[in-house]
């Protein structure tokens, strides 16, 4: 543990903190530039699988086979971590937009490369929901997917927390199915309360669960849908 968080502080930090920048200003210039596809989505890829590998985390993905090719979803994980962010990002193999909570834009660099990447900001003033709301649905309209947390805030205890509706009402309006996706070892690797102490050397997986299709349209529709992702995420949980 000592020569790990040895290593950490001299070798990872210096490193992941360059490729950050890196990855901040190449995705911010090549999505100015044009081609936006691509530059929102493979520079994050590299940066967040660099992230993991750097660190020397193992990693186990199953279930890609259940995505299939030139379909949109509304992909919703649970919220372990920080780390959660790398694990999607890097490995689950699929472009897609991030619904992010709008304080990230703070972020210096990170935040202007996400807004230029054409990230969905969220909060809670009512016309911003309704811009936010707008821009997911084109996004889902074009063909690609996107990535929300439904439980809105990382877990304190590594437990989930109940869903919240927005992910659910998004794919119940575009008649789009959800994919489940469940995230273990996140809390372990970086704990919330623990975020600015030294990252904790332990197995990320992702498990991407079968696509839950459309249940018919309505708010009992978009209940059951939502109850069924929460039950088969917290399925996956060790």
């Amino acid at each position: 543990m000592i020569l790990y968080r040895i290593y950490q502080l001299l070798i990872a930090a210096p490193i992941l903190l360059l490729l950050t920048i890196i990855t901040a200003l190449t995705t911010t210039i090549g999505c100015t530039l044009g081609n936006a596809s691509f530059w929102s989505y493979y520079p994050g890829m590299l940066w967040s699988r660099a992230m993991i590998r750097i660190l020397l985390l193992p990693v186990h993905v199953e279930g890609k086979e259940n995505m299939q090719e030139g379909q949109s979803y509304v992909i919703v994980a649970n919220h372990q971590g920080a780390f959660d962010i790398f694990l999607i990002y890097g490995f689950i193999g699929r472009h897609f937009k991030w619904v992010m909570k709008s304080s990230l834009r703070n972020i210096p660099l990170v935040g202007r490369a996400c807004e230029a990447a054409d990230f969905i900001f969220i909060d809670n003033h009512p016309a911003r929901i309704k811009e936010s709301q707008a821009r997911a649905r084109r996004i889902l309209q074009g063909g690609v997917s996107v990535v929300v947390f439904p439980e809105g805030k990382r877990t304190w205890t590594g437990e989930m927390n109940p869903f919240k509706r927005g992910a659910f009402q998004m794919a119940d309006e575009l008649q789009l199915p959800v994919l489940p996706v469940t995230i273990n070892g996140s809390f372990k690797v970086l704990p919330r309360k623990h975020d600015i102490y030294f990252v904790n050397r332990h197995r990320l997986s992702l498990t991407i669960h079968a696509p839950i299709p459309p249940k018919g349209q309505g708010a009992e529709a978009e209940r059951a849908t939502m109850d069924e992702a929460y039950n088969v995420i917290k399925a996956g949980l060790e």
